[in-house]
């Protein structure tokens, strides 16, 4: 199922298509709004305009409502390191 995310400002973002789990820290790390297996180009172009970082969000229920300035966000050395592997 997918779900629409939405800022709190009201603007529609995109869809969660995927999720980035952090497995050491047991917690979701980032929303994808593009499936990650059919994502093309560089990990850090799609960290930056194509994901969310969890922690922008503020509510999940019918809908995904994240904080206004969560995009773009740029990727981490660490978090791109560890997607490349």
């Amino acid at each position: 199922m997918r779900m629409d995310i939405y800022s709190d400002a009201g603007q529609y973002l995109g869809e969660v298509q995927d999720i980035i789990i952090d497995l050491e820290k047991g917690e979701v790390s980032r929303l994808l709004m593009v499936p990650w297996k059919t994502a093309k180009g560089d990990v850090r172009t799609i960290l930056r305009q194509k994901s969310i970082l969890y922690k922008s969000v503020k509510n999940v229920g019918d809908v995904v409502l994240v904080s206004a300035p969560s995009m773009p966000q740029e990727a981490t050395k660490e978090e791109t390191a560890d997607l490349s592997r």
